[in-house]
C-alpha cells in the first residue's frame, strides 16, 4: 500500500511538473506559419527581463553585491558574470539543445537567415542551492524580407532541467538549465509542424 501511493504521488508531482514547465500561450499567429520555414537566426534580447522578488534587474544587482562588499572583486565579478554569461553559456545553450533536438535536422538555428527568432526574456528566477531557475520568455518569429511576425509565443515560467540532484555549485549551472529546457519546450511544439 505504501509503495503503491509513493508512485502514486511520484507519478502525479513528475506529471505536473512536466505540464507546467511547458505553459505557453500564443499571442499573435500560429506554429503552422513556420512550416515552410526551417531555419532561423536568433538574437537574444534581455532589455526588459525582471527578476524575482526584485522591483528591477538593477535591484537585484545591488542586493547581491551588498552581500558580497567584504570582497570587493567578487562583488564586481557577480555583477560582470551575470551580464557575461548571457553571451558566454545562456544563449549558447539555448542554441545547443534546440538543434540537439531535431536529430535529422528538421529544423534549426543557424547564423543567417531571413527568418529570425527573437527570444525575449521577460523573467527570471536564478534558483537556489538545489532548487532549479525559471525563466519566462516571448518569443517573435519574424519574415525579415517582409517585416511580418509570423508567430508570437509566450513561455511563462519554465522550470529548468537540474543539473545535479545534490548541489547545482554556481547559478549559472542552474539558469543554463532553465535555458536548455524554454529550448526544449519551443522545440516540441515545433517538431508538430515539421513531420
Amino acid at each position: 500500500m505504501f509503495k503503491k501511493l509513493n508512485l502514486f504521488l511520484f507519478v502525479t508531482v513528475f506529471f505536473t511538473t512536466m505540464c507546467y514547465s511547458q505553459r505557453y500561450k500564443i499571442l499573435e499567429g500560429k506554429f503552422e506559419n513556420l512550416s515552410t520555414n526551417n531555419s532561423f537566426k536568433v538574437e537574444f534580447n534581455y532589455a526588459k527581463i525582471q527578476v524575482h522578488g526584485f522591483d528591477s534587474e538593477e535591484d537585484f544587482l545591488k542586493e547581491k553585491m551588498e552581500k558580497r562588499k567584504a570582497n570587493p572583486e567578487k562583488a564586481e565579478n557577480f555583477r560582470k558574470n551575470w551580464f557575461s554569461y548571457r553571451e558566454k553559456y545562456y544563449n549558447p545553450a539555448f542554441i545547443s539543445f534546440f538543434n540537439t533536438y531535431f536529430k535529422k535536422g528538421e529544423c534549426k538555428i543557424v547564423d543567417d537567415s531571413p527568418y529570425l527568432m527573437k527570444v525575449n526574456l521577460t523573467w527570471i528566477y536564478p534558483g537556489y542551492a538545489i532548487e532549479p531557475a525559471k525563466l519566462s520568455a516571448t518569443i517573435d518569429f519574424v519574415d525579415t524580407i517582409n517585416s511580418k511576425k509570423l508567430l508570437v509565443v509566450h513561455f511563462d515560467k519554465v522550470i529548468g532541467f537540474e543539473k545535479n540532484v545534490v548541489v547545482v555549485p554556481n547559478e549559472s549551472d542552474r539558469v543554463v538549465g532553465a535555458f536548455e529546457r524554454l529550448a526544449k519546450n519551443l522545440a516540441i511544439q515545433l517538431k508538430r509542424i515539421y513531420k
